[in-house]
């Protein structure tokens, strides 16, 4: 491995591993301020990746997507995984489904608000030297384009996805009681609708069907633009 290779592997790689564990510890810390501490007592509430690496999202996929875009595009693009979540006992809350719509908010809000503090720090992106400038320029990009596709990509209304528990926290019961039972089947229903049946049509029936896909295409640029506006920095060219 070169030099260069090992330098797009710990660009690209940290920025995930960063967001996915603030995004888990979120979670927890949220759960804990609720009045859950299932988290605490388990050991989860921390800030130590170590303890939430899940074996498929945070080493397998992630990986996966390394080596296959530096081996097909040369260059790291996309980024995405998870870790083992959190666990959340939703007795311990006042009102359990708000809790835990206000537990499962807590994740997003947490990659939503690490990607404007990335945006503050390229204030002081005049003030670094060459060559290490464009290193720092891009870890930020990149950090920030990890928070805002974890975040919107756990917006999708999907159980066991956080926007999927918010909204069994917001529907009326009945919905919300049909709505839930569908975390059973959320991950396989994200695995094959959302990364593999896109694949399989482009590739076997030659149709483009891919709206997580063109959905982040539309939807990334204006997330960075408002993060970039709400950090004050107007004058960036992405």
């Amino acid at each position: 491995m070169t030099a260069s290779s090992v330098l797009t592997f710990v660009l690209a790689v940290i920025p995930a591993i960063i967001a996915i564990t603030l995004h888990e510890a979120a979670h927890g810390y949220a759960a804990w301020a609720l009045g859950d501490d299932t988290a605490k007592r388990m050991g989860r509430l921390s800030l130590n990746p170590l303890v939430h690496i899940d074996r498929v999202g945070t080493i397998l996929l992630p990986g996966f997507l390394l080596i296959s875009q530096l081996l097909t595009i040369g260059h790291v693009s996309f980024m995405f995984g998870w870790a083992k979540p959190v666990p959340v006992n939703p007795s311990g809350f006042r009102s359990p489904r708000r809790g835990m719509a206000l537990v499962a908010a807590a994740g997003p809000l947490m990659n939503f608000f690490l990607a404007w503090l990335a945006a503050l720090t390229l204030h002081a992106r005049s003030a670094l030297p060459e060559p290490g400038a464009h290193i720092a320029l891009e870890f930020i990009a990149l950090f920030m384009l990890s928070n805002l596709v974890l975040g919107l990509f756990n917006l999708l209304p999907i159980p066991p996805l956080d926007g999927g528990r918010i909204m069994v926290g917001i529907l009326p019961l009945p919905a919300a009681r049909i709505w839930a039972r569908l975390e059973r089947f959320g991950l396989v229903i994200v695995i094959l609708g959302v990364f593999l049946l896109p694949r399989f049509l482009a590739e076997v029936a030659h149709i483009r069907f891919d709206p997580l896909g063109e959905g982040l295409d539309r939807i990334l640029p204006r997330a960075f633009d408002i993060i970039l506006t709400l950090a004050g920095v107007n004058d960036l060219q992405y």
